[in-house]
């Protein structure tokens, strides 16, 4: 039985609730960034004022979010010091040039170009504005590069070599392009940048639709909720693509996590199949209420529907990751990337006969498919760190074994509670905020450029 008090099980809750939380706002800032990218790249090349309007409210929302990442992130690495002592003792050669690295080329990048891209409209030229979003759009892509790049080196250590004894063992890097480049650094990178173009895609349409609902600013919503379209439609190819590749990966260096994910008990002699919903039981070793394609998992590995795949009865019990939260989750996150790339797909065959802004019923249903990104995800993060467990730097050291040796259960306790109400504050904040500036509008912009009501 799990002792949900322990020291290590609410490090881990409180890691992953902050964690969670700050997620929520880098990937929708990395997806609004490059709508505005294209927005503005719009205006550039027509002169149209409509696309500076679009570009100026997509600004204000971006700012107020962009805040946000700010503010829940710097709790988050503090965690490192307070409850992870030991694993930031053993990781600290490797992390501490990759989040060296993010600061210098992209935090002040994104940072000091802000400024231009919120307040310099009328101080900067056209062109000038221009590239500072585009800086912008790229600093928050690079700051993703570092930290996936420092975690996927947890999923998959190159390019180090170990020194000291006990406690005092640490990594020291050996090569650092073979620790960027690591096994699974790229993969991973790539599919949680397309995941963040997927949520700006998705918030963008979601704000565009209920405009349209509400027959407000018809302009604004239509042009803006294609631009999202198109990358939301492009995105969800993508995504499906590189999970492909990911999930490639992941098999060949963590194969017990890959068996996790898919419910793959026994190694057998065939094909392995591919589990689309079920139940996992780790103590009958099976999928139960399981819908399956036999030898689908062993076709989308290997390339065929024969060829064995590595189970979890080839790990010691000790060594399996979690199943049921490991499963549960990779299936969620595939479900709804199905479901971003179906209802894109939909969208796009009607935008081409010019019957997509009339269809009320989808149209409400963009309104709350913002979702189904932010969803998808979370799980594709749980999924990922849950299913390198019991390793918290994989093959290299335990979860239990990077725990500070100093603090206390009850005190991680507390600030949990603590974190909880005042990351609670900030989001009823963050959505006050928003919701205003999303039910005000560009009118007054729109009044002042074009002399007109609403579009």
């Amino acid at each position: 039985m799990v002792d949900l008090l322990s020291t290590e099980i609410l490090a881990r809750i409180q890691f992953a609730l902050t964690i969670m939380f700050h997620y929520l706002f880098p990937p929708l800032s990395i997806g609004l960034g490059l709508i505005l990218v294209f927005t503005e790249g719009m205006y550039l090349k027509t002169k149209n004022p409509i696309y500076e309007i679009i570009t100026k409210f997509w600004v204000k929302i971006f700012a107020v979010n962009f805040a946000m990442g700010v503010a829940s992130g710097l709790v988050m690495e503090f965690q490192f010091g307070t409850n992870w002592a030991s694993y930031s003792r053993f990781v600290g050669d490797i992390f501490g040039s990759a989040l060296a690295a993010e600061g210098i080329f992209a935090f002040f990048l994104e940072s000091g170009f802000l400024a231009i891209l919120v307040f310099g409209w009328d101080r900067v030229s056209p062109k000038m504005h221009f590239f500072s979003t585009v800086m912008v759009c790229l600093g928050s892509m690079f700051s993703a590069v570092w930290i996936i790049i420092a975690n996927a080196w947890m999923q998959t250590p190159a390019g180090y070599h170990l020194i000291g004894e006990g406690l005092q063992t640490k990594a020291v890097i050996d090569d650092f392009w073979a620790m960027v480049f690591n096994p699974s650094s790229m993969r991973m990178l790539v599919h949680a940048i397309i995941g963040c173009w997927l949520m700006g895609a998705f918030f963008v349409m979601s704000i565009c639709a209920w405009y349209i609902l509400q027959n407000r600013h018809l302009e604004v919503a239509k042009k803006s909720f294609k631009i999202a379209l198109i990358l939301g439609f492009v995105g969800s190819l993508l995504a499906a693509t590189s999970g492909h590749f990911l999930a490639e990966r992941v098999a060949e260096t963590q194969p017990a996590k890959m068996a996790a994910m898919e419910g793959h008990f026994h190694t057998g002699t065939g094909g392995a199949p591919l589990y689309l919903f079920g139940i996992p039981n780790s103590e009958k070793e099976t999928v139960e209420y399981g819908i399956k394609i036999p030898g689908g998992l062993s076709f989308l590995l290997h390339g065929n529907f024969s060829t064995p795949v590595i189970g979890l009865d080839r790990f010691k019990p000790e060594d399996r990751p979690p199943i049921g939260i490991t499963f549960q989750t990779y299936h969620i996150m595939i479900s709804l990337g199905m479901y971003m790339l179906f209802i894109t797909s939909l969208s796009m065959l009607l935008l081409k006969f010019n019957k997509l802004y009339t269809n009320k019923w989808l149209m409400k249903i963009y309104t709350i498919s913002v979702l189904a990104p932010i969803i998808a995800n979370q799980a594709g993060w749980i999924a990922t760190e849950v299913g390198r467990q019991p390793w918290i730097v994989y093959g290299l050291m335990r979860t239990p074994d990077g725990l500070s040796k100093s603090v206390k259960a009850e005190e991680i306790l507390i600030s949990i509670i603590l974190f909880t109400i005042i990351y609670l504050l900030l989001l009823f904040v963050w959505i006050f905020v928003i919701n205003n500036k999303i039910k005000h509008g560009p009118d007054n912009e729109i009044k002042e450029k074009l002399g007109i009501n609403k579009l």
